[in-house]
């Protein structure tokens, strides 16, 4: 018997249907941004009936914020994923660093980033997408940070390399891979930089 089907209220989606209408809003989030995204087309992408999605969200806003949770939940376990195959410290932050430059080339580069896209679109005057960016941003270089001391301990990364400095350094690399994905550069030129951004563990 499905407890959830006695206790879901009815016409409401079931959770993985939340979850895969919410992948294609993030497609379409990332794509054109926020303001220009419309309900109807959202609807359209998520394949959501209008009672269902106005059961499920009570306006746009809150379709794009479970949309950004789902974006970061989904990538923050994709990259957790490549991370645990690591050697080393220095392994790790290479690994890193390609897990954001195999993301901004193709298709996928063009479509862009949801973060990047909200920092630019809605950070500045909007406190909750605001929140979120701040977040993401203080993960990825915390994680970083942790990574090159990391490497110190293990003895791949140098220990006159300084963790907080280049953690912020390398954040920077991989939002600026995200910009530059829009404009479609090549996969080889994207990885080119991860090799340079990798120079400065030496």
């Amino acid at each position: 018997m499905d407890i959830n089907a006695t206790t879901r209220p009815p016409g409401r989606p079931r959770e993985f249907e939340i979850e895969e209408a919410l992948d294609k809003a993030i497609i379409v989030f990332s794509e054109r941004g926020y303001h220009a995204a419309s309900i109807s087309e959202l609807k359209d992408a998520m394949g959501l009936a209008a009672g269902s999605l106005y059961k499920a969200f009570k306006d746009k806003k809150a379709i794009f914020l479970a949309s950004f949770d789902r974006y970061k939940q989904v990538r923050n376990a994709v990259l957790d994923e490549e991370l645990a195959g690591g050697e080393n410290g220095r392994d790790k932050v290479s690994r890193m660093l390609r897990f954001y430059a195999e993301a901004s080339h193709g298709e996928n580069g063009r479509r862009g980033c949801l973060v990047v896209g909200t920092a630019i679109e809605l950070a500045v005057y909007d406190a909750e997408a605001a929140e979120r960016v701040d977040r993401s941003m203080a993960r990825s270089e915390a994680l970083f940070e942790t990574l090159i001391r990391e490497g110190h301990a293990d003895g791949s990364i140098p220990t006159t390399t300084d963790p907080a400095a280049t953690a912020r350094l390398l954040l920077s690399v991989t939002q600026g891979l995200r910009v530059l994905g829009k404009t479609g550069p090549s996969r080889e030129r994207a990885l080119s930089v991860v090799d340079t951004a990798m120079r400065l563990l030496d």
